[in-house]
């Protein structure tokens, strides 16, 4: 039975692996495949500055103790169609779930949408949809496949080698760090779109898009306005505010 600390560390490493690879795998999406940004142009895919995406940490964390717990949750024999079938219509139903819980977060605290699949058939909200459902199933294999059985190996190695808790403790710092760093940010666009409509919402891709050659300060509301010419263009206007004028 592993002890908190080896949980911990276990935890720390899928969560910081994961950001890692889902950071990697949204850059080069963004660039080649994404409607939102038609120029396809280089740009940081994630709302934070570093090169990690919670979103995916958070389901490394959770496909893992998925594909550790897969014959208890399904009691079927391991190998059979319908065993991976299931298997990864559980894990891509899980992840959908946690790509809705983190969007809506950011929707409802922040008025920021990360993303919009609105132009996408069965979206909910804009936050989810059947197409990127199925794109979860699709990872979900390549995760069970390829990834769990290294990340087995490597587990086993970062709880033989305690002093790996140095690093894991560095990456939390430097992560919080990139949080303070981050919200702060999203506090400014959120008082700048308020200027123009209270109930509005910020579309953070098309910002990133329109800004990509240019420094985005985040220290203060002025330097923000200096930055963006029209920031009107970059929000979406509350249907309530759109009809009264």
């Amino acid at each position: 039975m592993a002890n908190f600390y080896e949980i911990f560390i276990i935890i720390a490493f899928l969560f910081f692996t994961g950001c890692l690879l889902g950071w990697v795998i949204e850059f080069f999406f963004r660039k080649f495949f994404s409607s939102e940004n038609p120029e396809h142009v280089w740009q940081n895919p994630g709302f934070l500055t570093g090169p990690w995406l919670p979103l995916y940490g958070f389901g490394a964390v959770v496909l893992y103790v998925l594909s550790l717990a897969e014959a208890w949750l399904l009691g079927l024999d391991k190998g059979g169609v319908a065993h991976y079938v299931i298997m990864f219509v559980v894990m891509s139903l899980f992840m959908t779930l946690l790509e809705y819980l983190a969007g809506f977060f950011f929707l409802k605290t922040m008025h920021i949408r990360l993303w919009d699949y609105s132009d996408l058939w069965g979206n909910v909200q804009g936050l989810i949809c059947p197409l990127f459902t199925a794109f979860w199933g699709i990872l979900s294999a390549f995760y069970y496949f390829v990834l769990f059985p290294q990340f087995q190996t490597l587990v086993g190695w970062f709880i033989a080698h305690p002093w790996f808790s140095f690093t894991v403790g560095t990456l939390f710092g430097l992560f919080i760090v990139d949080c303070c760093v981050a919200f702060h940010l999203g506090a400014t666009i959120r008082k700048q779109a308020q200027k123009i409509d209270n109930k509005a919402t910020v579309n953070f891709q098309f910002l990133q898009n329109k800004l990509h050659n240019k420094h985005l300060s985040v220290h203060s509301s002025i330097s923000l306005e200096r930055i963006v010419d029209n920031f009107g263009d970059f929000i979406k206007r509350s249907p309530a505010s759109s009809e009264s004028k």
